[in-house]
């Protein structure tokens, strides 16, 4: 079933949002080669509490972290570890809130140090199908006007795989809502878009070919070719003309090219 959101219902899920966003750059002003996923989890949870808020993903279906860290060819729902992050490492930090009834979901995939242009290309294209996938977020389209516009930045213009186990999703007061949110579609095909809705746009692009597999800790992604992988999320309510934006990157963007240990320069 999917649930529409009063305006202010949506108000309260923007501030679970937009704390997400804030972890984010919290985790954003740490990230350097030679801490550790685990470090940067921790920190990411000590600040949602610090905010009066609960991680949405710790203890979800037993998930036992804050946030899901994954590391190069680690698609999505990666461990944080002890493993000592490095230089140019891709890290994709997937952190969700819960805080007045309401989740709050976003992704962003950083690049620790110098990493190689063809990587820089993936996370460019990527972050660029979220924006396009988001443009189509508008009352009277379909999921799949969101899904086509996705798969045709990604796969079809620029030949990298688009992941098809693992979807976008609505969210609420649960963190997965109705509906399901595929990369990858028709256009026209699927549920219909209504004002309220209140959805999870999050491609999940990889290099190379489009298989994964799961990790022996049953949670972690990897591609099946090993080859990196890159994940933007942000939490959007689709209204009449155009969606409405409730996570934000500008607060991330803003500590990434701060920090001189990030490479911002691919977008």
């Amino acid at each position: 079933m999917i649930h529409l959101k009063t305006n202010a219902e949506v108000e309260l899920m923007r501030e679970s949002a937009l704390l997400v966003s804030a972890a984010l750059s919290e985790v954003a002003k740490f990230l350097r080669p030679g801490i550790t996923s685990m470090q940067a989890d921790q920190l990411a949870e000590t600040f949602i509490r610090d905010n009066k808020a609960v991680p949405s993903f710790k203890n979800y279906r037993g998930y036992p972290f804050a946030t899901c860290i994954s590391v190069n060819d680690a698609v999505v729902h990666g461990f944080p570890t002890d493993q000592v992050l490095k230089e140019g490492d891709v890290v994709s930090v997937d952190v969700g809130v819960f805080k007045n009834g309401f989740h709050g979901d976003s992704a962003y995939t950083f690049a620790i140090g110098s990493i190689p242009d063809e990587v820089k290309s993936l996370l460019r294209i990527t972050r660029e199908s979220l924006y396009k996938g988001i443009e189509k977020a508008i009352a009277g389209n379909r999921v799949g006007d969101i899904s086509y516009a996705v798969q045709e930045h990604t796969e079809k213009k620029a030949g990298y795989g688009v992941v098809r186990e693992l979807v976008g999703h609505g969210l609420g007061r649960h963190l997965h809502e109705d509906p399901q949110v595929p990369n990858y579609g028709r256009k026209g095909a699927g549920v219909k878009l209504k004002e309220g809705m209140v959805i999870a746009i999050e491609p999940m692009i990889n290099l190379g070919v489009r298989d994964v597999f799961h990790d022996k800790d049953g949670w972690t992604v990897r591609t099946k070719d090993s080859s990196p992988s890159a994940h933007y999320e942000h939490t959007i309510c689709v209204r009449k003309n155009r969606a409405d934006i409730l996570s934000s990157f500008d607060m991330i963007e803003k500590m990434e090219k701060s920090n001189p240990n990030l490479d911002s320069s691919y977008y």
